[in-house]
């Protein structure tokens, strides 16, 4: 049963179109294959903690809905404002991708994790303006990115309003497009033109 958000949960103090827009750099180039580890020996997923705030707009990851996602460096530190050995952290999947594309000429990632829908007993809030799906974010949760089918320009919202939304099985992406609308990526087809067409 869908919950309506309140409180933290529906605080919208930065848009969506400011954060994404300073943090996106122009351009078209396509996250390559590259941009995950190809072999089985990356880190694995961890829980992102309450308090924890998205490594690309400093919103308070935890507090809002929608998919969200992490990516693991070999110098975390060269690229994060903390000073801790840890992945990167996002509150969106617009914030994941705005991030790997900002800093992809200093490192890539050496592997990419993402919400995984088919894996959660997800909700979708009919409460506000626009349907918004349930955030998940204990380890659990994710999937890797380039395991994923990818559902972009959905009517269903995430932290950022418009999301890309991540399923391993392709069967629920499929089912998922039917009810809610949105296109069919993988990994490797997102691009920094399509990020800047969802803010």
């Amino acid at each position: 049963m869908a919950r309506r958000l309140t409180g933290a949960e529906s605080n919208r103090g930065v848009t969506r179109r400011t954060v994404l827009a300073v943090s996106a750099l122009a351009g078209t180039t396509a996250v390559a294959g590259c941009l995950t580890g190809d072999g089985d020996d990356v880190p694995a997923p961890i829980t992102i903690e309450a308090g924890r705030l998205c490594d690309n707009c400093t919103m308070d990851i935890v507090d809002y809905p929608g998919p969200v996602g992490q990516s693991f460096y070999d110098d975390p530190e060269a690229l994060l404002d903390d000073a801790e050995d840890r992945p990167a952290q996002f509150c969106s999947s617009l914030c994941t991708y705005a991030f790997l594309f900002e800093h992809e000429d200093e490192q890539e990632p050496d592997v990419v994790y993402l919400t995984d829908y088919s894996t959660v007993e997800y909700e979708i809030d009919t409460g506000g303006d626009e349907p918004e799906i349930s955030s998940h974010v204990d380890a659990d949760d994710f999937g890797r990115a380039d395991d994923l089918t990818l559902i972009a320009d959905s009517g269903v919202e995430g932290a950022m309003g418009a999301s890309i939304i991540g399923f391993s099985d392709a069967d629920d992406a499929a089912a998922f497009a039917a009810d809610y609308g949105g296109d069919s990526y993988e990994h490797g087809e997102v691009s920094q033109e399509l990020i800047m067409s969802l803010m």
